[in-house]
């Protein structure tokens, strides 16, 4: 008979442990642990950046993004003068087209005032039509724009140069703009001229980008330039003004009816025969019923030459604010009374018997029994 071992219900039971694989001790799992965050610890001071290259590189990143910043607003100057003097230079275009062909200006504001502007004494410099002369200007500050941007300096003048031409060129244009404010302002008072106006806003647009693009310490050290170009502009301006004879601004406020003048002297067989002459040839007198140096010349002639002489009167209708000369006196651009054409030659002014003769290639046996 089997004999059984009796256990005691106190002792517990033996259960199979959970573990797969036998614990580690204590000290086994520290040392692991310590090799894993000397290792992480290595791999955190290898990636580390090296301080002093850092440094370098933000140093020349900095520098980059300096030159850069500077290169771009260079570039975004010259734009401007590119852009602006472009403008600049189609409506001077426009404007030189109207005053070589006398054509009437379309002036959205304004009505005709645009036109009266445009035909008046102040539209002309030493000869020169002032829309020409902008035209120039203008072109000059656009191309150099252009060029200057792309880094191609034209005729080696270097940017430096370039700059410095820009400076002049911009400073001439608003000090003249502002000398044709003043006239605007006076001469035409009440009057409206929008492409005056609009000349004179890119103007000063011009000029505050070139100061702005120089800076205040090199402005200071150009003042002397820049005085030194608005006084020749001013200077050249009133020059000229002064020695014209005024046509529509003394009499800007007046309004007179077209009237004759008798011619009181009579004419002698070398006035009559040099007025016969001079029609014979096609030769006119473009003059004004109150240029009084028009009825001085007609006076030199005498009477009766003076009805042989082909005379073109310019105001016909009279004369009053905002009126216009007569098409066949504007077709010449004329500048004074009065004017001679003789033989496709312009002549302005009072002219002498004998110099008349000579111009026209007149002979007469008997003339130094003339006037």
């Amino acid at each position: 008979m089997a004999s059984f071992v009796s256990i005691p219900s106190s002792t517990p039971l033996l259960t199979p442990t959970p573990h797969l694989f036998p614990r580690r001790s204590i000290s086994t799992q520290t040392q692991l642990k310590n090799g894993w965050a000397r290792r992480l610890l290595v791999l955190r001071v290898k990636c580390v950046p090296d301080q002093s290259g850092d440094t370098e590189v933000e140093a020349e990143t900095a520098s980059l993004s300096t030159s850069s910043s500077s290169t771009l607003s260079d570039i975004s100057s010259f734009n401007w003068y590119a852009a602006l003097g472009g403008l600049g230079f189609l409506e001077t275009t426009y404007l030189t087209y109207l005053k070589l062909t006398n054509s009437e200006a379309f002036c959205p504001i304004g009505g005709g005032t645009c036109g009266d502007v445009l035909s008046s004494d102040y539209a002309v410099v030493f000869g020169v039509p002032l829309p020409l002369i902008g035209m120039v200007a203008y072109g000059l500050v656009a191309t150099l724009g252009l060029q200057l941007a792309g880094k191609n300096f034209p005729f080696g003048i270097g940017e430096t140069n370039g700059r410095l031409i820009l400076l002049g060129t911009t400073t001439s244009m608003a000090a003249a703009s502002a000398y044709f404010l003043y006239i605007l302002s006076t001469r035409f008072a009440g009057a409206s001229c929008s492409y005056c106006l609009m000349s004179a806003l890119l103007s000063f647009s011009l000029f505050f980008i070139t100061l702005k693009d120089f800076g205040p310490q090199q402005i200071l050290k150009e003042v002397g330039l820049l005085l030194c170009v608005a006084s020749l502009v001013v200077t050249a301006l009133t020059t000229s003004y002064r020695s014209l004879q005024p046509i529509s601004t003394s009499l800007a406020e007046i309004d007179l009816p077209y009237a004759t003048t008798e011619i009181t002297t009579e004419s002698s067989p070398f006035t009559l025969a040099l007025a016969r002459h001079l029609h014979s040839i096609g030769a006119k007198m473009y003059g004004a019923f109150w240029c009084s140096h028009c009825v001085e010349q007609k006076q030199m002639f005498g009477r009766e030459a003076a009805k042989v002489l082909d005379y073109v009167e310019c105001f016909p209708d009279g004369y009053r604010k905002g009126v216009k000369m007569a098409e066949a006196c504007a077709n010449v651009a004329i500048e004074g009374f009065p004017t001679w054409v003789i033989n496709g030659q312009v002549l302005s002014g009072e002219k002498e018997l004998p110099e008349l003769a000579t111009l026209s290639g007149f002979e007469f046996e008997d003339s130094s029994k003339s006037n």
